[in-house]
């Protein structure tokens, strides 16, 4: 249960049984020093009591031992010898209340105290007979007994020596007694200090292990996943089932490693799709590059076929022609003449205009009347017969762009659609407005596109009609129109058969207004240096650039 803590339970719970493990070894070294040190004072102080009451036993041994004949310096010793004792029982009772004062007693004293009474009433006893014997007239015979040796003093000598060899032996009892708690209170202390010491080893061994498994092996995992994380490895996970921070922080981890995924995919997404547009625009700048050229050589051979032309169309009535069905079938050849000439140069303008991508007018155009005109105009196609087309407005949507433009790049779609679906095919086009961009998506049912062809769909003179036709440039107009125009166009599909989804976006605001007035104003607020002249063009000039004669113009 505990292994699904948070970490700081668990060092919590950790140092309690740190603490408890030192407070049981504190405990059991703390009762075993105040055991030994108990013992030290009982010794000591029973020490003490013994040699005053060795002093006290020698004191009565000195009574026992006066062997004078009854006479007055055998009275004289026993009392001194008495007085002595007296003192030396004084001194013991002193020590053994101190003894007893200090608690240093095992059996609170009780036998030491009655045999300190009975010693003190034995030397009463002696001096109440020695005086009771000094008293009583000296007989005047010279072998008189000793008073030592009279029955009424002796017994009591004899008891005072035997109860001063029993005090003797109550204090070793004691002692003996003091010692054997000190071994015991020792031995207690010992296991007390050993079990703890053992046992706490054993469980700090048990955490610190407990502790390498909950810290150290996650911080290892971590290291490593963030090492094959700097290796590009995004797909390695870490996973922890501690219930605890490091669970946590795996799960922030994982959570990192697939954001980074995510970026790096679509990094490497954005990196595809820009290095696509750069060949794109590097082909079609190749493309426009080739058609300005082609055009501007054109336009110089046409303009002289245009003006031979028409200087034949205004002679032909100057030169005799033997039949007037021939004349006139000049004149009409002359006329196709020039009829094509000016053809092929609108197409040269229309190369040039290409190639140039220069800024076209452009203003708030409403994007639903824009794609009704458009499919007004396919109603008439060929391959709209049999194919029906579904345009799901979200309301009146207005966008800053080039008109004509744009009809073109739905023109196209559209029709591509078209060509793609069989009879009973669908194309749904919807129009919203999301995050300030104008969206139309074009959906059909058609044939669908493999991924090959969804990577290359916008690469110039890439072509999969299933009609065989096209030069494999719309899409690729179509791209560069919009992107002009500061929006985007994709292409998505499930796979053949499973039609495919153009998606247009177009911004709502022309976001370079505003740049564009403040820079006009700067420039207004500016002097004008000299007065504009327009430029003076000759008229070769005119002619070299591939403008028409003068006279065609005015036609």
């Amino acid at each position: 249960m505990a292994g699904r803590w948070r970490i700081r339970h668990k060092l919590v719970l950790g140092l309690c049984l740190f603490v408890g493990i030192l407070a049981l070894v504190l405990a059991g070294t703390g009762y075993g020093l105040n055991s030994y040190v108990a013992t030290m004072k009982t010794v000591s102080s029973k020490l003490a009591e013994l040699q005053a009451a060795e002093r006290f036993s020698a004191a009565v041994s000195d009574i026992a031992a006066v062997n004078e004949t009854r006479s007055t310096r055998e009275r004289e010793q026993l009392e001194t010898r008495i007085d002595i004792a007296t003192t030396a029982l004084s001194v013991y009772e002193a020590q053994l209340n101190d003894t007893l004062r200090r608690g240093r007693d095992p059996d609170g004293g009780r036998r030491e105290q009655c045999q300190v009474e009975a010693l003190k009433q034995g030397l009463a006893k002696v001096t109440r007979e020695i005086k009771k014997l000094n008293d009583d007239p000296v007989p005047e015979t010279s072998g008189s007994i000793s008073i030592r040796n009279q029955p009424k003093v002796s017994e009591p000598i004899q008891m005072l020596v035997a109860t001063s060899v029993d005090l003797q032996r109550i204090i070793y009892e004691d002692l003996e007694h003091g010692n054997r708690s000190a071994k015991g209170a020792y031995t207690l202390s010992l296991w007390i200090v050993g079990t703890t010491s053992v046992g706490g080893v054993l469980v700090m061994a048990g955490f610190l292990r407990f502790f390498y498994g909950l810290v150290f092996h996650p911080i290892r995992d971590l290291v490593q996943g963030a090492d094959r994380l700097a290796q590009g490895d995004f797909e390695h996970r870490i996973d922890f089932h501690s219930g605890d921070e490091m669970e946590e922080l795996a799960g922030a981890f994982n959570h990192m490693t697939d954001r980074l995924r995510d970026m790096y995919r679509d990094l490497e997404r954005q990196v595809n799709e820009r290095s696509r547009q750069l060949v794109r625009s590097e082909r079609l700048a190749s493309v426009g590059f080739l058609a300005a050229g082609v055009a501007h050589e054109i336009n110089n051979p046409l303009a002289s076929i245009a003006f031979c032309s028409e200087a034949l169309e205004r002679r032909i009535g100057d030169i005799p022609i033997a039949k007037a069905a021939d004349k006139e079938t000049v004149g009409k050849y002359l006329k196709m003449i020039q009829d094509e000439a000016f053809r092929c140069k609108n197409i040269t303008e229309r190369l040039l205009a290409f190639s140039r991508g220069g800024e076209k007018h452009r203003e708030q155009t409403d994007l639903q009347e824009l794609i009704q005109s458009v499919l007004n105009l396919v109603e008439h196609l060929q391959n709209y017969k049999g194919r029906r087309i579904v345009f799901e407005p979200a309301g009146r949507i207005a966008a800053w762009i080039n008109a004509q433009e744009i009809k073109s790049v739905v023109l196209n779609l559209v029709v591509n659609a078209l060509e793609s679906m069989d009879e009973g095919g669908t194309l749904t086009i919807r129009l919203t407005q999301q995050d300030g961009m104008a969206e139309m998506t074009f959906a059909d049912t058609g044939c669908g596109m493999a991924g090959e062809v969804l990577e290359n769909i916008f690469e110039p003179f890439f072509t999969r009609s299933r009609t065989g036709k096209g030069t494999g440039l719309g899409l690729t107009i179509s791209h560069r129109t919009i992107s002009q125009h500061g929006g985007d166009i994709e292409a998505a599909s499930a796979g053949l058969g499973q039609g495919s989804t153009f998606t247009v976006r177009l911004p709502l605001k022309d976001e370079q207004a505003a740049d564009r007035d403040q820079k006009s104003e700067v420039r207004s607020q500016k002097p004008e240096a000299r007065s504009q002249k327009p430029p003076l063009v000759s008229e070769n000039e005119t002619r070299r650039s591939g403008a028409m004669p003068p006279q065609r113009r005015a036609a």
